[in-house]
């Protein structure tokens, strides 16, 4: 069963180099695309019924025990967000491809979409599962590398200074994170992060503090924590719907990931976590009053990624089951809430022409659809009850409250005054895009870029993979018990850590 562990890595790597021989054949690369995220789909589905039902699932590469070799594992908390990260993968590569049938036709090809995004997939599966923080480094740089392909694909010089700009800092990030692997090794003798919790614990207070607040810096930037959260609004705004809603579904996302494993699993902390505490009520007044300054939708909805951001960091700070419970449920809300409004929004300036809020109006007269459509999600990440959002941020609020502390507090508070002002913002957009009166459509200022706007021209995949990601947001509130329910118990996995220690070190997980 071992095996099952390797195919999120390993096929759609395989079928990214298949997908590039096959360039000229559009059908065969869409295709073949489809089939491999569909594929492990249903693997992550087992992978998290084993690891729920069982034990995790650990795959030693080479034959090599831990902590020596590399190993492959999927615990609750991994198999769960893998399933939720590639559901959304397929999703917005229907969009995809229902949009370049629709602006160039069915028979024009692409030759580096889809294996680049092939690789993508290969990069976030390996961030999820990998065992040591060297292969969470690879993983890291296989993000990198595709994501820039993607956002800077024939595309204009400002995007390309976007690209650069978000190239810059994960590369500036990246040689922190080398940094920290090589002060990590030498202060320990291991790398991987089931030897190290115990290995840690032997370290006197300074360095292991120091170690401790290093990665807080390094995934801090890979999931746009403030302040190093810059890069981001001048970065995911400037590419075509779908780069930007897979981004911002999933790379912070696993910035947040890493942060979570590396410092629940690895260093040894009581509750309520006054510094994490602290940056998650930054993080979440700053990106939320930085979404109000904005004209531009997609500016807008990249300030309130920051911005929910730090309910996660949050539910970290809170540093007991209750408040991790908060954070997976949040992390599951908004991977589908977010990808979900950056398509809604590629389907806006389809009709509009234009990403500013000022020059729009009355779409829903044209388009109740996508009215709909935008509705659903931003109720959703504003919290208002009965959907997702809702219920991921009563058990934060709960988590923080429990905890008692002054800024666990402060944080609580914060989290509900963010979510007011996240519900005045996607109401402003609503007014401002739905309402009112209706305006033309403006021309496509550049018609031989990626991104083609002002056209009105939608695909029945377009709305449908749209409304995949809508129904999966409801999904989510309608399943909350069960989810939960998953979500305490990888929780507990995490705090106490013995599980993953077990079947990594001690071959106690199925295929172990």
């Amino acid at each position: 069963m071992s095996v099952l562990v390797a195919i999120p890595v390993l096929l759609p790597l395989g079928a990214a180099g298949l997908s590039m021989a096959f360039g000229r054949f559009a059908d065969v690369q869409r295709w073949l695309g489809l089939l491999v995220l569909g594929v492990i789909v249903v693997d992550a589905t087992v992978l998290l019924y084993i690891a729920d039902a069982h034990a995790p699932l650990v795959l030693y590469l080479g034959g090599w025990a831990a902590p020596v070799g590399i190993a492959l594992v999927a615990d609750r908390l991994a198999a769960l967000l893998l399933l939720i990260s590639v559901v959304v993968m397929f999703a917005v590569l229907l969009y995809s491809i229902g949009q370049r049938i629709t602006d160039y036709g069915r028979g024009t090809s692409s030759t580096t979409f889809h294996p680049i995004y092939l690789v993508l997939c290969a990069g976030v599966s390996l961030a999820y599962l990998t065992g040591d923080l060297f292969n969470l480094f690879v993983a890291f740089e296989i993000m990198l590398s595709a994501s820039y392909v993607l956002i800077t694909r024939r595309t204009t010089a400002n995007r390309v200074r976007a690209g650069m700009t978000y190239t810059i800092v994960s590369l500036s990030s990246s040689v922190l994170f080398l940094t920290l692997i090589g002060l990590v090794y030498s202060a320990t003798g291991t790398v991987n992060l089931a030897d190290l919790a115990g290995e840690t614990e032997k370290l006197p207070q300074a360095p292991a503090t120091a170690l401790a607040l290093l990665m807080v810096i390094v995934f801090g930037v890979k999931s746009a924590m403030v302040p190093l959260h810059f890069w981001l609004p001048d970065s995911y705004p400037n590419a075509p719907a779908p780069i930007t809603a897979i981004f911002a579904a999933l790379l912070t996302k696993v910035g947040i990931y890493a942060m979570i494993r590396t410092q629940i699993l690895v260093f040894d902390r009581g509750p309520s976590w006054r510094l994490m505490l602290v940056l998650a009520l930054a993080t979440m007044l700053v990106g939320a009053l930085g979404a109000l300054a904005q004209n531009d939708l997609n500016r807008l909805l990249s300030f309130l990624l920051v911005s929910h951001i730090g309910f996660m960091l949050f539910g970290l700070g809170v540093y007991d089951v209750a408040g991790l419970t908060g954070v997976i449920l949040y992390i599951v809300h908004h991977i589908t809430v977010q990808a979900a409004l950056f398509l809604v929004s590629g389907l806006v300036t389809r009709y509009t022409g234009t990403v500013a809020l000022s020059r729009m109006g009355g779409l829903v007269r044209i388009s109740p659809l996508v009215a709909v459509l935008f509705a659903l999600p931003a109720l959703s990440l504003a919290g208002v009850p009965p959907f997702s959002g809702f219920v991921a941020k009563l058990a934060l609020l709960q988590s923080g409250i429990g905890v008692g502390t002054g800024w666990a507090y402060a944080a609580a508070a914060g989290a509900v005054l963010t979510s007011l002002l996240t519900l005045y913002a996607v109401a402003r957009v609503w007014t401002r895009v739905f309402w009112g009166r209706t305006r033309p459509p403006e021309g496509d200022p550049d018609p031989t870029d990626e991104l083609v706007v002002g056209t009105g021209d939608t695909s029945r995949a377009m709305v449908h993979a749209t409304g995949v990601l809508v129904c999966a947001t409801v999904l989510v509130a309608v399943l909350a018990g069960p989810l939960a329910a998953v979500s305490e118990r990888a929780a507990e996995d995490l705090i106490s850590g013995e599980a993953y220690r077990t079947a990594v070190l001690e071959g106690g997980g199925v295929g172990g």
